[in-house]
């Protein structure tokens, strides 16, 4: 006769309380950041400059995390990630107040753009932290949950910016500032204590050598990841931060509320996409979902070349978001499977930030120069291009979850 399973063996892997403190500052982030997004490119607009020059401002900040990025991998990996999230976040915190009081369109500039430093910084440290934290069968599910944290904050965020941009443009910035130095005393307070309280970082001591950039390379999957991130960065953290906001205040509607209005209706397609694709993904693979939710993205994306009134684009950027709920965190987990729990991936982490970045300023710009030649519907069409170019370079790598963690996961 069988030994029956102990109760350990059957009961269900838990999220880790680490995790469960780093959301909690991924709140606050979020809430911030929303409160940005729909007022940065019309603050940027207050100084008499054209749509080039707004779409450089957003893109200066994603130019500092591309270059900050290849040192801010090894930081983490000698430093140590709570150390560099909370250092992150206060310079993040600073810019962001310094931003606030800018008194031209060159200190505007510079100050947006050094924030670009922390925020390479606390972004990789949060993503390394989230490898090592995460069990491998909750990994998708636990990338949705970050995902949507972040995006509920940004749900609330934009209307709240829009709200206090009538108060006045630089009103945004400061409270982005103060609810960085919130999520900044989370982490660094509440995840020292619990270190090593629930023996995770007793296991996470043997450690194999670090994942170094020959061997990433070296899988198909991480190569289709960098494509991916370059792509996320463009349509969906470039294009949507900066032009469509300036589409709908210059097109649409000139109020503050309307560009966060769309920009919410983005984050809410992303959260209900969010509350299947992780366990989805936990339990059919990272593959399907990854290229199922680009083909939606550029859909959504394309959809907006017809845009006209202001309900049919906050449907479209809710079908847009909802594409993105399904592929973002999904990409999320497939890079945690491909460094997995055991070996240090900073290197690899700040590479494929450095693609994602690196679309980020290219997007927006190249968006700027066509709408100020052309007009947006041809920015539109080249980024539901560019979102499709991840689904093919997805289609002949290989899913990056074992069978035996689908078992599990499904098990659970």
């Amino acid at each position: 006769m069988l030994p029956l399973p102990s109760p350990k063996e059957i009961a269900p892997e838990r999220i880790p309380a680490e995790i469960w403190l780093l959301l909690s500052a991924t709140f606050f982030i979020a809430v911030g950041f929303g409160l940005v997004v729909p007022v940065l490119p019309q603050y940027a607009d207050s100084f008499d400059v054209g749509a080039t020059l707004v779409s450089v401002v957003v893109s200066a900040f994603a130019f500092m995390r591309l270059v900050t990025a290849p040192f801010a991998g090894p930081l983490v990996e000698r430093i140590g990630e709570r150390t560099i999230y909370v250092l992150g976040l206060i310079i993040v915190a600073g810019s962001s107040f310094a931003t606030a009081f800018a008194g031209d369109y060159l200190q505007l500039l510079i100050f947006r753009g050094l924030g670009g430093i922390g925020s390479a910084m606390f972004t990789i440290a949060s993503s390394s932290m989230i490898v090592k934290f995460a069990p491998p069968s909750l990994r998708g599910k636990i990338s949705s949950l970050w995902g949507g944290m972040f995006l509920i904050g940004n749900i609330s965020g934009p209307i709240f910016g829009g709200i206090l941009g009538q108060m006045g443009l630089r009103v945004p910035f400061i409270v982005y500032g103060a609810a960085l130095l919130v999520a900044a005393a989370i982490v660094g307070f509440m995840l020292g204590r619990n270190d090593g309280k629930d023996g995770s970082a007793a296991m996470l001591k043997k450690r194999l050598p670090p994942f170094l950039m020959r061997d990433a390379l070296a899988v198909p999957a991480y190569r289709a990841s960098l494509t991916f991130g370059f792509a996320n960065g463009w349509a969906n953290f470039g294009m949507r931060a900066a032009v469509v906001p300036l589409f709908v205040s210059q097109i649409i509607n000139d109020e503050p509320w309307a560009a966060g209005a769309v920009v919410a209706a983005n984050a809410v397609g992303n959260v209900l996409a969010l509350q299947w694709s992780g366990r989805a993904s936990d339990r059919l693979g990272r593959k399907p979902l990854i290229i199922a939710g680009l083909i939606v993205a550029s859909l959504g994306l394309l959809a907006l070349t017809f845009g006209a009134d202001l309900w049919y684009v906050l449907l479209v950027s809710a079908i847009g978001g909802a594409g993105s709920g399904l592929c973002a965190p999904t990409q999320q987990a497939a890079m945690a499977d491909i460094i997995g729990r055991e070996r240090s991936g900073g290197r690899a982490l700040s590479s494929y930030q450095m693609t994602q970045d690196l679309g980020q300023i290219i997007g927006p710009i190249i968006a700027g120069l066509i709408i100020d030649f052309a007009g947006y519907e041809w920015t539109f069409v080249l980024g539901a291009v560019i979102l499709l170019i991840p689904a093919f370079a997805w289609i002949g790598a290989k899913d990056t979850l074992p069978d035996s963690v689908k078992q599990a996961a499904r098990k659970g």
